[in-house]
């Protein structure tokens, strides 16, 4: 009986869809028993990806069954996992553009490789040269960057090849490449094929990471409110920090996959609706990420009352929202928010009652908590149209900005202006490709068995900076044992070559389903796939101690590579990236002032101003991230960036307030446009003393003393001027302290430099 309710709610959920998560035709004829289950894994970010490597190893193991030919089987499956590790989203239009480099690049490096392959030094020569363009190409975008690094990998996978072969000298010069490259089509043709079919997918997909991520913040910030004496506010800020830069990271993926589908081609009914949820998700995380008032101040004056409990769980509520609608995106099922509206109502009833009380001793945070209200109550509206986006209309323009080259004139210019020691990029470059060199040197020198693994090892460990060159550095030797572990496990067990390759399909296919997530597990999977094949053309077992050999030769030189040669540590860059959240938070209020004039317009000034702002509030808190993982002596800043970052993320929420409260007409007037360009004025003026390192304490009472004028508020004023006041003068509150943080954060870099 119960089973049958569960099927009739389910059909019940299907047929009432709204045209945002509408469903195929086919639906009507799948029983919804099926339906569900299958939506599910096809709700998995991974799953489509990993099928289609499946597909593509698969039909390379059929195809040399059929030819019987097993040795052309290792090539073909190096140019598969080549191919896939290029892939880079776009439309299936701009993947067709995207595999012609593909394979022009593949063919280019690994016909290179097979004419140098017996010059050693030509070929350490062409070696270097080559990594350090390939690795500059990254500065062009990441897109770029991707192809460069697959090629490379690609280059030691030829080699890998050459060396396979036992002979320095093929009979036929073009045959290890022309199978890498007809094995790196095969996945290429397979994924415009896929893209082709199921174009909005991945777009599907990002939307809902983006709005879970947007709903892990919301139940972070809904932890500020608790009103419980002696907590550790800084730590739950820090935290909130570091999952606002998650929340940027994923409206920055989504906005390239919507404008990658809408770049030149004509647009659809569902592509459209896909750019309102994009925007809703936008104005949701500027409401989550406003702050109206100190929250210790209003736990401290409303200790004795439920209204911030009734805050807090409205936060949670609509946290949970947020999920909940990414889920049924993906799955296509009715959006519930209910419990959200209900805590809404009765967080109204809980101000109602706070204001029905006689005395005036909290009135002016009685309107902060009016204020919170109200952009909540915003943010719900937005919750329950984005159930229907269609509905929805968005105002001024809907635009993307477009960060992709333009013309050789452009990428000229990027190129060049990362052609400095100073830039990260060219430290990598020069880093990766003197690593390269080094170990070519090395097994050269020694000739070890299978050798070229070392260069494979240090091409995937060595990172740009040093905490992420440890942690893979780590992962990978741990990985490499456990894939050899069970691949010695395995081939002892399952004899029959049948068998083996079905477990080193399955293995490549468990490598691209974890390498992002599951790094040692990834690194296990492409080992234990690596003996299987390599089974098939002598012995597997020969192999284990010489990959385990160059596995830890190869980390090695990539551990040393990262620590000696041009060091990236994060603490030298500090002060510029601290320099650009203050000079992104100036760019923000200006456009938010001038909306306050104009009228509120969303814009592409106003949005690329405010995505700038928490970009470069992102930036920094992964740099701080990044600092922790370095050696002791190096992450000595740490402590004061981190108390930095606490202060400015502070200032944007202020920032954020004022954005999200943005009016149909004008509410300021000149005299609070002159004071909000001071600020703005200030906080250049911080950061370019934090870009010049030329910052001292100074005794400016300017900020006091504007603070001090903003606060006298008349009881008359408007609830819309009041709000503007009271966040500028806010702001102002924090412009001592944030200048101190910098002062601190260079006083300590200095010590770090002395």
């Amino acid at each position: 009986m119960q089973s049958d309710k569960v099927r009739a709610t389910d059909v019940f959920y299907i047929q009432s869809l709204t045209p945002c998560f509408g469903i195929c035709p086919m639906s009507r004829v799948i029983p919804a028993v099926l339906i569900l289950p299958l939506r599910r894994l096809w709700a998995l970010d991974k799953f489509a990806y990993s099928l289609r490597v499946f597909i593509a190893l698969a039909g390379a193991v059929l195809w040399s069954w059929q030819q019987n030919d097993t040795h052309s089987l290792i090539p073909l499956f190096l140019g598969i996992i080549a191919s896939a590790l290029a892939e880079v989203d776009d439309s299936w239009q701009g993947r067709i553009k995207a595999l012609i480099v593909i394979l022009v690049c593949f063919s280019v490096a690994s016909l290179s490789v097979e004419l140098l392959f017996n010059q050693p030094w030509l070929f350490a020569a062409g070696l270097g040269i080559s990594t350090f363009v390939m690795i500059m190409l990254g500065a062009i975008g990441q897109r770029y960057a991707t192809i460069a690094s697959a090629t490379l990998i690609l280059s030691i996978y030829t080699m890998i090849g050459i060396e396979q072969r036992s002979s320095a000298v093929p009979v036929n010069l073009w045959h290890g490449p022309v199978l890498l490259v007809v094995g790196a089509a095969w996945y290429g043709v397979l994924s415009v094929a896929w893209h082709g079919l199921f174009t909005h997918q991945p777009v599907k997909q990002s939307l809902a990471t983006l709005l879970a991520e947007l709903g892990e913040y919301l139940i972070i910030k809904s932890t500020l409110f608790e009103a419980v004496r002696g907590v550790d506010l800084e730590a739950r800020r820090v935290a909130l920090a570091r999952q606002n830069g998650r929340v940027v990271n994923a409206l920055n993926q989504t906005k390239e996959m919507i404008f990658s589908r809408l770049e030149g081609q004509r647009r659809s009914s569902k592509i459209d609706r896909y750019l309102r949820l994009y925007f809703i998700a936008q104005d949701i995380h500027e409401r989550a990420s406003s702050s109206h008032y100190p929250y210790a101040a209003l736990a401290e004056a409303f200790f004795h009352s439920d209204v911030l409990f009734r805050c807090q769980r409205l936060l949670y509520q609509q946290g949970k929202a947020c999920r909940a609608l990414g889920r049924a995106l993906l799955l296509r099922r009715r959006f519930d928010h209910s419990e959200s509206e209900q805590a809404l109502t009765d967080l109204r009833a809980s101000l109602e009652y706070l204001h029905a009380e006689k005395g005036t001793s909290r009135r002016h945070l009685l309107r902060s908590l009016q204020a919170l209200l109200g952009n909540l109550a915003e943010l719900e509206r937005q919750l329950a149209s984005a159930d229907n986006p269609d509905v929805t209309t968005t105002d001024g323009d809907s635009s993307l900005f477009d960060r992709s080259p333009h013309g050789l004139k452009d990428i000229r210019e990027r190129i060049h202006g990362h052609l400095t020691p100073t830039s990260p990029i060219f430290r990598h470059a020069l880093r990766l490709s003197t690593a390269l060199v080094v170990g070519y040197g090395v097994l050269m020198l020694i000739h070890p068995a299978q050798g070229y693994w070392i260069l494979l090892t240090t091409l995937f460990v060595c990172r740009p900076s040093f905490g992420a060159t440890h942690r893979f550095l780590r992962q990978r030797i741990v990985g490499t044992v456990l894939g050899l572990i069970a691949g010695w496990a395995l081939i002892s067990l399952f004899p029959e070559p049948r068998v083996q390759l079905a477990i080193a399909v399955l293995a490549g296919v468990s490598f691209f389903a974890t390498r992002d997530s599951r790094y040692m597990l990834a690194t296990a999977a492409i080992t234990l796939m690596v003996l299987c094949c390599f089974n098939q053309v002598g012995n597997g077992f020969g192999l284990i101690w010489p990959r385990l050999f160059d596995t830890l030769v190869g980390a090695l030189i990539a551990g040393l590579a990262v620590f000696l040669i041009l060091p990236d540590w994060q603490g030298r860059r500090l002060n510029k990236e601290a320099a650009h959240v203050v000079a992104a938070d100036s760019r923000y209020l200006r456009e938010i002032i001038a909306q306050y004039r104009t009228g509120k317009r969303d814009d592409l000034a106003y949005r690329l101003a405010r995505r700038n702002a928490h970009n470069a509030d992102a930036a920094l808190s992964t740099l701080l991230s990044n600092m922790l993982l370095e050696p002791g002596h190096y992450r000595r800043d740490a402590d004061e960036g981190f108390r930095f970052l606490i202060v400015s993320h502070t200032v944007l929420g202020h920032l954020s307030a004022l954005g999200a409260h943005r009016a149909s007409a004008q509410t300021v007037d000149d005299r609070l446009v002159d004071v909000a360009g001071d600020i703005a004025d200030y906080l250049e003026a911080i950061a370019l003393g934090l870009s010049e390192r030329r910052l001292d304490a100074g005794d400016n009472p300017a900020p006091e003393v504007w603070a001090t004028e903003l606060e006298q508020l008349p009881d008359e004023i408007d609830d819309d001027r009041r709000l503007v006041q009271t966040q500028l003068a806010l702001i102002c509150r924090q412009l001592a302290p944030l200048r101190g943080a910098a002062v601190r954060l260079l006083l300590q870099d200095k010590q770090g430099v002395d």
